[in-house]
């Protein structure tokens, strides 16, 4: 039972979820996507 817990547990860290929101709202106002994708990746090589 515990192991179908773990299964269905919502996977994720809130602060991760903050900050793809804030790519989300980068985007929007009208960053183009491959320099989102530059400054993803060089966030998560920091």
């Amino acid at each position: 039972m515990e192991r179908l817990k773990q299964m269905f547990r919502r996977s994720g860290d809130p602060n991760r979820q903050k900050g793809a929101l804030g790519y989300v709202l980068a985007w929007l106002i009208g960053v183009p996507i491959p320099i989102l994708i530059i400054v993803a990746l060089l966030h998560s090589c920091a």
